[in-house]
């Protein structure tokens, strides 16, 4: 770990970190202004996916003729994560024209892979190619906004310039392989390092109480509103779509319940709100099914493939997508094997056993709520739904595709074979994990 100095993180506290992307952009903007005036900033200003700024200090920093190289200290504020305090570095790299190596952006002229303590992937499921770095989408495109920033930040114009110039970039963390042993990296077929995650740019304390309380605290303020539905969502992602989805409802139906499935719940049912709809992306949604009412990823709560084989054998699915299932990486990898073998009743069961999980939660805490279970793909559309029968407010989710449909559509669209290759985990993972959600 480094010995540059970071904020102590507190417990119970609620300050708020940045992601291993806007690390990343950070040190790719710095390392560029430096490779293009000649002189590293004392600080890097960066803008992250949800819009707004931040500024960190460039540290461990090196200037040669065609390169430049730069790392920021990682701060996670107050969430648990592993990386906190580590450095996060990249290497920005001058050449007359794109060699088109690795992973890149050729249309602009940039190119990005990661190099030593950023993970390989070696397995599907994870919507990188097989043999990439594990750069999620999300922190790509920040980090190549970022550097083509910095071009116009040194008084050149971007078009021109990345015309005639190739930048490659690569991201590094010198203690990533390290780092990575005590995520679930290892388990996904991540290797050699961790992932660059991260689609708000920001940590949030997940994993702490206080934000916990705040979970509990927005499901309190909607029912003094007298809202009667209130709209549960694994993260930022799934509540952009769930906005969408229930347009008539106010914002303040809508609750981002990150982990705490079991807190918001509870909440709901002492304050007496008649109807939850929970909207939520398939690993989520696969660890509900299995009873967890805290959904943050760990070796005790995971997604267990052992179960998903049984719910295809359960529903009488093929004998080869039962055996595939087993041996898959992540439930969006069981969702994408399921469309692949042409199957998706196994998919509409886990939303069935979801909704029998938390209708059972919900009665032994002694309410007859109408609840309402939506699984979204990573675009947004609705792959499947389900409700109790006990009458209530119901807002029917706009243009919810039956499962036949949508199946027809990805095939039509793919060619039946790679259905997700651009899926996004997004928002919904926790504490720079990528399992939660997928």
């Amino acid at each position: 770990m480094s010995t540059y100095p970071v904020p102590p993180r507190a417990s119970r506290g609620t300050r708020t970190g940045y992601t291993t992307g806007s690390n990343a952009a950070a040190s790719a903007k710095a390392a560029t202004i430096a490779l293009l005036t000649g002189a590293f900033p004392e600080q890097v200003t960066i803008t992250l996916p949800i819009g707004e700024t931040a500024t960190m200090t460039p540290v461990a920093c090196s200037l040669g003729a065609d390169e430049a190289y730069c790392c920021v200290v990682k701060d996670a504020g107050d969430d648990p994560d592993v990386t906190h305090g580590a450095l996060i570095c990249a290497r920005v790299r001058r050449a007359p024209a794109c060699t088109g190596a690795s992973s890149q952006n050729a249309a602009t002229g940039i190119s990005l892979d990661g190099g030593k303590g950023v993970g390989r992937v070696t397995l599907q499921g994870l919507g990188l190619e097989v043999g990439a770095a594990a750069i999620n989408p999300a922190p790509r495109q920040q980090i190549l906004a970022n550097v083509t920033d910095a071009v116009r930040e040194a008084h050149l114009d971007p078009e021109a310039f990345l015309a005639t110039t190739s930048l490659s970039v690569e991201i590094s963390v010198p203690e990533g392989e390290r780092l990575a042993q005590k995520t679930l990296n290892p388990r996904l077929g991540i290797v050699g390092g961790i992932s660059i995650l991260g689609t708000s740019g920001k940590v949030y304390p997940y994993s702490t109480a206080a934000w916990r309380a705040s979970v509990v605290q927005a499901v309190e303020l909607a029912a003094h509103h007298h809202i009667e539905q209130i709209v549960l969502t694994t993260g930022s992602r799934s509540e952009r779509f769930a906005m969408q989805l229930y347009p008539a409802l106010p914002k303040l139906a809508f609750v981002e319940m990150g982990v705490f499935t079991g807190a918001a719940l509870e909440t709901c049912v002492a304050r007496g709100v008649k109807g939850v709809s929970i909207v939520a992306m398939m690993g989520k949604l696969t660890k509900t099914a299995q009873g967890f009412m805290n959904t943050h990823a760990s070796a005790t709560n995971r997604v267990e493939m052992e179960f998903l084989a049984q719910v295809c054998r359960d529903v009488q699915a093929s004998a080869d997508l039962s055996e595939v299932v087993l041996a898959a990486n992540t439930g969006r990898h069981f969702l994408e094997l399921c469309v692949q073998h042409g199957d998706l009743r196994p998919v509409q069961r886990v939303i069935e056993l979801a909704l029998a999980q938390v209708r059972d939660f919900v009665a032994s805490k002694g309410s007859s709520a109408h609840l309402e279970i939506v699984l979204l793909d990573f675009t947004g559309n609705v792959l499947g739904r389900t409700h109790t029968d006990t009458t209530g407010p119901a807002v029917a989710p706009r243009d919810a595709t039956p499962l036949a449909q949508w199946l027809a559509r990805a095939r039509d669209a793919t060619g039946g074979s790679e259905a997700f290759d651009t899926w996004d985990e997004g928002g919904d993972a926790v504490a720079d994990n990528p399992a939660d959600e997928i």
